[in-house]
């Protein structure tokens, strides 16, 4: 299964550090470090990350990397969008791969 993820705190928690600019980099830098040392395939992009694995193991890194963000915010806003397709591996890269080789040939 892929699934793409998005964690953010709101308010202020006991690891919030003063970004007058209003980001909140330093708490989702916890989530992905989380996410980087599961192990799993992933990739992180400006608004989402996303994770390939089977259920248990990609929602247990969801709910660590959630927990991580907890110290950041009295509160936590987590998107969370699931392709579940079994049998499947490779996803994360393969989607892409199909998407370019359908425009390339929509060029020709």
């Amino acid at each position: 299964m892929l699934i793409a993820f998005s964690v953010a705190p709101s308010g202020v928690g006991t690891a919030a550090t003063e970004n007058p600019d209003g980001s909140v980099h330093d708490a989702v830098a916890a989530a992905v470090a989380v996410v980087r040392a599961s192990g799993l395939p992933h990739r992180t992009t400006s608004m989402f990350t996303e994770v390939e694995g089977e259920w248990d193991e990609v929602f247990a890194v969801v709910k660590a990397a959630t927990d991580a963000v907890m110290p950041y915010g009295s509160r936590v806003s987590l998107v969370l969008k699931a392709d579940i397709r079994p049998g499947r591996t490779g996803e994360l890269d393969g989607k892409i791969e199909r998407l370019e080789n359908a425009l390339e040939r929509r060029a020709d």
